[in-house]
């Protein structure tokens, strides 16, 4: 990791920069400071005690070590779309049909393979920070290295990394804009499927969707989704709670001729970049299976 101090920070200590800028806990900077060449300002080595100045390059040895690979991701050689990218994260607008981690079934056509292959020749551990299901589409932020995903993993508990949707539905959702809210769970025994659920029931958490209406199309209703909360399947389960699941959703509406998945997308992902804090906001194009769909 290789950061240049702006004038802001001219004047602080490597600790205090460490601390109070990039949010390092305690144990993190424990760990790079007892790495080979664990810190370093404009290529000497350094101790927390050295003071930073404006246009100094401080370099952290936090990149992943043999010791922290994940043996299950394999280099594998697929195409993926890579929209943002630098040292600390990287963003993919993930395809339909793509898992995103290796599960079994899938060791060897993954999110984490295609990263994995972008960044061979070193140890590569994938650490996603908002996931997808396989047939969901659109924009996925990953992590670079622990300490960044430490700070992002806090960012999202805070609610401070963004994320909207475009869901084909079907007919057309009345009020026109709206907030769904309702507690979701386990479906029985099963690992994957939610339902809407009563307060006080084993397992049940609050889940809030914000939506809007883009247009109709055909009968069907395209809506900007923003899920206040993340539960797993949020979209899918709430859309089909009031009677308009997402177009080719066969776990909680129907399949559908046109389109061999759920027709929902990640279109847009703001989040606090975890060097500086500043916001990073993408967007990704919607996908031709569910622009064929609409057209």
């Amino acid at each position: 990791m290789k950061i240049v101090i702006s004038e802001e920070y001219d004047g602080l200590t490597v600790k205090e920069y460490l601390f109070g800028v990039l949010g390092f806990s305690v144990a993190s900077v424990k760990r790079v400071k007892y790495r080979e060449g664990g810190i370093a300002v404009n290529g000497e080595g350094v101790t927390v005690r050295r003071v930073l100045h404006t246009g100094d390059e401080l370099a952290l040895a936090v990149e992943d070590t043999e010791d922290d690979e994940n043996e299950y991701t394999v280099p594998v050689d697929i195409p993926i779309d890579v929209v943002y990218e630098d040292d600390f994260v990287t963003v993919v607008n993930k395809p339909p049909f793509m898992p995103a981690h290796p599960s079994l079934g899938h060791k060897d056509d993954t999110v984490a393979n295609a990263l994995a292959y972008r960044y061979r020749g070193k140890p590569y551990v994938f650490r996603p920070v908002n996931r997808l299901d396989r047939d969901t589409s659109g924009l996925m932020l990953v992590a670079r290295d622990k300490v960044s995903a430490g700070k992002l993993y806090g960012s999202m508990r805070r609610g401070e990394i963004s994320k909207a949707y475009l869901a084909l539905l079907e007919g057309k959702i009345e009020p026109e804009e709206g907030r769904i809210v309702t507690y979701m769970c386990r479906e029985g025994d099963s690992i994957v499927k939610r339902r809407v659920c009563e307060e006080g029931e084993a397992g049940a958490k609050i889940a809030v969707t914000d939506y809007g209406t883009v247009g109709l199309f055909g009968g069907r209703t395209l809506v900007r989704a923003v899920p206040v909360t993340g539960r797993t399947h949020q979209l899918r389960v709430h859309f089909a709670s009031v009677g308009h699941s997402i177009t080719g959703d066969g776990m909680y509406g129907e399949e559908c001729d046109l389109i061999d998945r759920q027709a929902l997308h990640a279109y847009r992902l703001s989040f606090p970049h975890p060097s500086d804090g500043g916001t990073v906001s993408l967007e990704a194009p919607l996908p031709e299976d569910v622009k064929k769909l609409l057209s």
